[in-house]
């Protein structure tokens, strides 16, 4: 063997290796499938100008806003995979989608490489405090006595599938009514025009403060450190109950498992920052700052559970 060829099979060792480090050698896209002011904004535009600082390249914030963020969600898939091409996705783009359209122009699973979960809002179940239920059991109740007379202001695909979740689990019945945005959702709960909704926090925090609305519960499985007294929609009397609205950093699938990693260590360190983390806690955030495998077990799991729901609540689309 010539005595040049461990030497340069060394050299290729260390190109590759080199290669696959998220090192962009050009400006990085990272879009958002939603528009600006939203969670997912929110996320990007903390993480952007950190990791712009790592890569000594600009990290631009792209928002591709439509209907369940498929139209960014499909660029995404697409783009370069050489770093410089990553998304903010959520429980909407990247594990409801997969079972609600029988038709996507993506696959959330196959099109995409997890490389972090980064935070968790909490969803809360707030009601116009003239429905006669002070928490979730006594809503069940309520809902039996009245099947098909409560109605639930829908501003999203998560949404709908946390409130079919509960009626298919306690054997109930209300209407989803459904309304162009959160914000809207807020205001027909806030006037009465609607009885309920689930919705984050934040966006209802100073109205519950001033009693305007009652929280019932919070729909993951653990309560929140922001509203630790408000209990879980499973303490409630549903066993098991969780939907959880998260948002999470993708690479297109076919940027190598190694840049991944690399990109996990750098988002990792900026969500450890103590500003970054009073930021996402502040504003009722759990935050999970979770590694590829463990965020990619958790996709699967998602699709899933969800995919369970929507099938059996007929929310399914073209």
């Amino acid at each position: 063997m010539p005595p040049y060829l461990p030497l340069a099979f060394a050299a290729a060792l260390l190109s590759a290796a080199t290669h696959a480090q998220w090192q962009p050698a050009r400006p990085v896209q990272m879009i958002v499938p939603n528009p600006p002011g939203g969670g997912p904004d929110f996320i990007a535009r903390l993480l952007a100008p950190r990791l712009s600082e790592a890569a000594k390249q600009s990290v631009v914030v792209d928002n591709r806003s439509s209907n369940n963020g498929i139209v960014g969600a499909e660029a995404a898939a697409r783009g370069a995979s050489d770093g410089s091409t990553m998304i903010i996705g959520n429980s909407g783009t990247h594990a409801i989608n997969a079972a609600l359209y029988r038709k996507l122009p993506y696959d959330p699973l196959r099109d995409f490489l997890p490389v972090s979960e980064i935070a968790a809002p909490a969803l809360v179940l707030v009601a116009h405090p003239s429905v006669p239920a002070r928490n979730v059991r006594e809503l069940i109740a309520l809902a039996k006595k009245m099947p098909g007379r409560l109605n639930m202001a829908i501003a999203g695909a998560t949404g709908e599938i946390a409130g079919n979740a509960m009626m298919l689990q306690a054997g109930i019945d209300w209407k989803n009514i459904p309304y162009k945005g959160g914000a809207p959702a807020t205001i027909a709960i806030l006037s009465g025009e609607s009885d309920m909704t689930f919705t984050n926090y934040v966006a209802v925090a100073k109205h519950s403060e001033t009693g305007k609305l009652r929280i019932l519960g919070i729909s993951s499985a653990r309560r929140s450190p922001r509203i630790p007294s408000v209990p879980t929609i499973a303490e409630g009397g549903l066993e098991s109950y969780s939907v959880e609205m998260w948002y999470g950093l993708f690479l297109p699938a076919k940027a190598p498992a190694a840049m991944a990693q690399s990109l996990y260590r750098e988002t990792s360190r900026i969500v450890g920052a103590p500003d970054v983390r009073e930021k996402l806690e502040s504003t009722g955030h759990t935050i999970a700052n979770s590694s590829p495998a463990e965020f990619s077990e958790k996709v699967k799991l998602e699709v899933e559970k969800f995919r369970k729901i929507i099938v059996a609540s007929k929310m399914q689309q073209d």
